[in-house]
């Protein structure tokens, strides 16, 4: 099996367990070779309710600058800022079938230093 085959597995598999609603939406984070998005999702209504990444405009100029981690940390301090002003403070954290470690854990450490609770 490839690689992406084995994410997408993992993927169905955490979906089945992580739900976001109005209460606690999810936050989905997905990463490429080069970005990394995340974005959070009220299921119940299928809507995006925030989202920000590497290629946002304000973060675009830091995070050509700096290495992929220290991008990532950005996106989560902003994606928990963004979540702030909407009144979010609680989200259910789907790693989209990444494994938790390197920029996905730096996303979401730098999201709960920001104060997001999940």
């Amino acid at each position: 099996m490839a690689i992406d085959e084995k994410r997408l597995k993992r993927k169905k598999r955490i979906r089945k367990k992580v739900n976001g609603d109005g209460e606690r939406p999810r936050m989905s984070i997905f990463r490429s070779a080069k970005h990394i998005y995340a974005q959070v999702v009220d299921d119940t209504s299928g809507n995006t309710l925030v989202h920000v990444s590497t290629l946002t405009k304000d973060l675009k100029s830091a995070s050509e600058e700096s290495n992929k981690c220290d991008a990532a940390k950005v996106v989560g301090r902003a994606v928990a800022e963004a979540c702030k002003a909407k009144g979010i403070s609680k989200v259910a954290f789907d790693r989209n079938g990444f494994i938790y470690h390197g920029r996905i854990k730096a996303l979401a450490e730098a999201a709960r230093e920001a104060g997001l609770d999940f």
